[in-house]
This record gives structure tokens, sequence and C-alpha cells, in this order.
């Protein structure tokens, strides 16, 4: 496919409530396009940016994974969006923050996120993943990260030569200008287009947020409204011909340097 028709959901998360937070995605996933062919929710949808995982964890049989595997097939689009898993191995419980990538078949690929945010201790909760994702949807090859990812742009570099990168967040406001910021230098540095999903209103632990969800292109302009801060459903359609010129025009991915993790 050339185009992909895509919906952020940017979103007024009740804390640590999934029944509450699943029956508010379903309303407005229901209305969303049903043009639209891939759905993107913000970080830890279900419960906010919690660090009670012992409590909200669920496997990867649970009910969130379950509800979405339900949404995709019912709109027969893609749903992303991560929660909080419990992965038992050898006796020994991990929780992850993982990303769920759930495609209208009902399969599943998933990231568990790379860097866990230090400044709130949630390396202390959740154990960080080592492999990046690049799911292939309807001839799109994507690459969706989370949240503190965007700061570290050599984890984000197109060495695969994907066509749309994905960050889901829960982004403070006190530090939504480097949000804004950092999304347009992925976007222009990967010659890809690049969508964030945040959250707005106030969590658990008193931190307000946002939003300012938007979809870039790969020259780093907003095709979507900036700083919108408002609850809001964005949908467009983004079209890999387009980006495909741009690259062979300007020809800057030829010329990246490729890193080896350690």
């Amino acid at each position: 496919m050339n185009t992909l028709q895509i919906s952020l959901l940017q979103a007024n998360l009740v804390w640590e409530n999934p029944t509450e937070n699943l029956a508010y995605f379903t309303k407005k996933i229901e209305e969303l396009p049903s043009t639209t062919n891939l759905i993107i929710l913000p970080e830890m949808f279900s419960t906010g940016f919690s660090m009670n995982a012992s409590a909200l964890a669920e496997t990867m049989d649970g009910e969130t994974v379950a509800w979405m595997k339900n949404m995709a097939q019912q709109k027969e689009a893609a749903v992303v969006g991560s929660i909080i898993i419990k992965v038992i191995t050898n006796n020994n419980t991990v929780y992850c923050n993982r990303l769920l990538f759930v495609f209208p078949s009902g399969a599943i690929e998933f990231y568990d996120k790379r860097h866990t945010f230090t400044l709130a201790k949630e390396h202390e909760t959740y154990t960080a993943g080592t492999q990046k994702l690049i799911v292939t949807y309807k001839d799109w090859k994507i690459c969706p990260l989370i949240c503190y990812d965007l700061r570290f742009p050599v984890w984000a570099r197109n060495v695969e030569n994907y066509d749309l990168l994905i960050y889901i967040a829960s982004w403070p406001e006190k530090r939504v200008a480097a949000w804004d910021a950092l999304l347009k230098a992925r976007a222009i540095e990967n010659m890809s287009y690049t969508i964030g999903v945040n959250r707005i209103g106030k969590d658990g632990n008193d931190y307000d947020y946002v939003g300012h969800s938007i979809v870039v292109d790969a020259l780093g302009n907003a095709l979507s409204k900036e700083n919108n801060e408002d609850e809001t459903a964005i949908t467009l359609t983004v079209h890999k011909n387009e980006q495909n010129s741009i690259r062979e025009k300007l020809g800057f991915l030829n010329d990246k340097d490729v890193f080896e993790f350690r």
C-alpha cells in the first residue's frame, strides 16, 4: 500500500483503572472512520504511567491484550499501545513496559521499552528490553518505540529503511518543549514520517500532561495541528511514495553512520 490512514488517540487516562480506560477507548475507537488502518494509543494506556506493577500487571493472555485483539478485529485495523506485562521465567517474575502491535488478524508483535525512565525509577520496577522491533504492516516498515526512547537517537537510527517511526508516551508538561523538538529531530535525521502520541490530564503522582500528539513528515513539517492539548482523535493519511521521492532526491540516508550496540 502506498497510503496508510492513521488515527492517534490523545486521552486523559484514569489513574490505575483499566476498566474505565478500556471503556473510554472502546467508545473512541468505535467512532473512528472505517477506513482507518492503524490506531495508536498512549504509553500504559490502561493504567497511566504507574510503578505499581505487581498490582496492575497482566499476562499476554490477560484482559487488555484480549481487548486489543477484539478492537483490531472489529475495526480491521492494527492497534498499538503499551501495557504492564508480567513475565515468569524459571520461577522468576519480571515486569515489562511492553508495546503491543496487534494486527487485525489477532497476531501480535511486541517491543519492551529499551530505555527505562530512571528519573522516575522505572528501571527499579521494569526490566528493559534489548531488541528493536520493525513491524511490516500493509507493506509499510514501522518502528514503534516508547517515550524516553525519544531521547536516544542511535536506538532509532534508520538502518532498516523503515517508513514510519512511532513514539507512544506519558511525557509530562514540564518537559514538553523537548518532546516537540525531538520528534521533529527524529523525523529529519531518519527521513521518516514520525508520530508521537502522548496523554493529557493529571496522574496519580500529580504530574500534568498536555499531549502535543503530532504527525511529522520526513522534512520535519507538522502534518497535524501542533501543540494540541485537548482530548482528541487525529486521523490522517501518510503517503509512502511521496516520502520515497524525498529520500531519493536528497539521498541523506545513504550517508548515515552505522553503530554497534555492546
